[in-house]
Parts: C-alpha cells; structure tokens; sequence
C-alpha cells in the first residue's frame, strides 16, 4: 500500500506540465506577435512628424486671381471720396493747396490746440481721431477740386454735430486761413 501513495498518478504530471508551458508562455509576453518599431521606442519629440499628402502645401489654387473690374478706382491718398464741400459748412472748409502739406498744417494746428487729445493719426486715408471738449470724432483732411477740404465727421463718415467739431473747425480755418 505504501509504493501506491509516494507513486504521483498520471493527471497530476500532466498539470503541473500545463502549469510549467502556461508559465513560459506568460513570461515571453507578446514577443512572438510584436514588430520591432525604433520610430516608437524614441521620445515623441524627436519622432518625424506625419502629414498627410494632402495637406502638406496651403492650395493656391485662386491666390493671384484678380477681382473683376466694374470701371471704378481703389482709394487712394489722392482720391479720397469727399462730401460735397458747402461754402457755409460749419463743420467743413476748403484750403488751396497740396493735401500732404495741408495735413501736415493741420497734426500742427491740432498739436498746438489747448485741451485736445490726438488719439491716432492715418496719413493715408488723411485723418485724425481726436478727443475735444469731450466729444470724439474724425479731422479729415481731403483733396478736391478746388484744393484741400477739411472737415470734422463722427465714426460713420457722417458731418460731426455739436459744438466741440464746430469749434474746432473754426479754429482750423483760421490757422490754416481758409
């Protein structure tokens, strides 16, 4: 009875053998089934970056194309639209002369104003935004006709009202003698 009970019978053999294969197995890990990336194994910075074929260049396709023409000009510094200039416009004048030297004149006139506040100045379009007297509004300054126009319009284009663009402009008239 005693060789029966130190003899190991059949099943257990083959499960520890099952255990022992299931062990190997687990400690190869996926290996079998890996491919071996250097691209993946280096830091994220220095991997090259991928970029579809597709969106490697901006389309250029319409970039150079001219817009139709419909027979009228681009604003210019010597063809800045203008409201008709009315000799009794108390927010407007007229000045003989060369609309650069003009507008020069004016930044002058306009620095030498007490109580004024130039808050920009576009040479191109001709104007000064101003703060006067509380009231904030445009000194344009435009080529015509008849010479150079000065005038005092709010934000929208608009002949400016009130008495500050009124005063102002009488001020501009007579400093420039217009």
């Amino acid at each position: 009875m005693r060789s029966k009970l130190l003899k190991p019978s059949f099943p257990v053999s083959r499960s520890i053998a099952l255990v022992l294969i299931v062990a190997v197995v687990a400690a190869s890990g996926c290996r079998w089934f890996r491919k071996d990336k250097d691209v993946y194994a280096q830091s994220p910075e220095s991997r090259p970056l991928e970029v579809p074929p597709d969106l490697d260049m901006p389309n250029t396709e319409g970039a150079m194309k001219m817009p139709p023409t419909d027979g009228t000009q681009s604003v210019t510094r010597s063809s800045m639209p203008a409201p008709a200039p009315s000799t009794g416009s108390a927010t407007g004048f007229t000045v003989p002369g060369e609309r650069d030297a003009i507008f020069a004149k004016v930044g002058e006139a306009l620095a030498a104003t007490s109580g004024l506040t130039v808050a920009s100045k576009a040479d191109i379009l001709g104007t000064y935004d101003v703060d006067y007297e509380g009231s904030k509004f445009l000194v344009r300054v435009t080529k015509v006709d008849a010479g150079v126009y000065v005038s005092a319009v709010d934000p929208r284009g608009l002949p400016a009202s009130g008495a500050a663009p009124t005063k102002l402009v009488a001020n501009l008239k007579i400093a420039l003698g217009g």
